[in-house]
């Protein structure tokens, strides 16, 4: 890919519609269900293509296998809530992390991606991550021809200015956080602390707001209100709406292009001159992200 075409790619159009999947770990949080509805409320800019499962582990899952499989089941009922069953296909991405990317895990997510990257079309296939980075860094070594049909937009990390970017996406699977960076893909980093961190919600707003307005709705205001007994001045993050939204409009975040920064064994951004650039998001708009979100949900 020449550098012209690749800084193109970094661009993103801020007129018509884009070609869109979503990887997703769903089951792990409660935002990827917000991010998953944004996406599918926001057909007038995202076609969205496919829905990827992504593995996770944490206290939800006994394995990273089980974490992908509840994050299936988890894309099913936000799909069948919002009657769109029929309309997206969805598929189950890898049952463990990357050990390494000489081998690349093939599932059916990996299948999927790359045969979709790599049909006929003059537009690239923006693929919005925001679990670890399995399915996507297997399909990238799995069939190198795809990093010129795609670009990735990765919510995963934290802000480039963090002495420390040990975070969730990205820890869980480190061999596949490098390989994005690395392998040359273009890629748009949206980081967790400093940037989506902002992107708060409290359940009085969410109450106000949606709660009771139609059965999506209720069901995301259910899912934030059994996280925690008491929500007295409590406030959280609905981080991986900010991927979606960042495809819908741009211009709501301040972005700088730098070079692709590597990452240490201990979870620290190693910084010089890498092969290629990538983009990183350094702040966003909360309240013009969140009117726009709960506009789409209420629809």
């Amino acid at each position: 890919m020449t550098e012209q075409l690749y800084d193109e790619k970094l661009a993103i159009p801020k007129q018509g519609k884009l070609r869109v999947v979503l990887d997703t770990d769903t089951y792990n949080e409660i935002d990827d269900q917000f991010a998953l509805a944004y996406l599918l409320r926001s057909q007038d800019r995202l076609m969205a293509e496919a829905i990827y499962a992504a593995p996770f582990y944490n206290e939800k899952s006994s394995s990273p296998g089980d974490g992908m499989e509840k994050s299936y089941q988890e894309i099913q009922k936000v799909l069948q809530i919002m009657n769109k069953t029929n309309d997206v296909p969805s598929f189950r991405g890898s049952d463990k992390f990357l050990e390494c990317v000489e081998k690349p895990i093939l599932s059916d997510a990996v299948r999927d991606l790359i045969e979709r990257a790599l049909l006929p079309s003059k537009n690239p296939l923006y693929v919005v991550a925001i679990g670890a980075a399995t399915n996507i860094a297997s399909a990238l070594a799995a069939e190198p021809r795809i990093r010129e049909r795609i670009v990735v937009v990765w919510l995963g990390g934290h802000g480039i200015w963090m002495d420390s970017t040990r975070e969730f996406n990205l820890a869980g699977d480190p061999a596949a956080a490098r390989y994005l960076f690395s392998c040359g893909v273009p890629l748009i980093q949206i980081p967790c602390i400093g940037v989506t961190s902002e992107l708060r919600v409290t359940l009085p707003e969410l109450e106000a707001y949606l709660d009771g307005k139609n059965k999506l709705c209720t069901m995301l205001c259910q899912n934030v209100r059994e996280t925690r007994e008491n929500h007295f001045a409590y406030s959280r993050p609905i981080w991986d709406a900010g991927a979606v939204a960042y495809l819908i409009q741009p211009d709501w975040f301040t972005e700088k292009v730098i070079p692709a920064p590597g990452i240490s064994d201990d979870f620290h951004w190693i910084f010089n001159r890498g092969p290629h650039k990538i983009k990183t998001c350094l702040s966003l708009n909360r309240d013009a992200i969140i009117r726009d979100l709960y506009t789409k949900l209420l629809q």
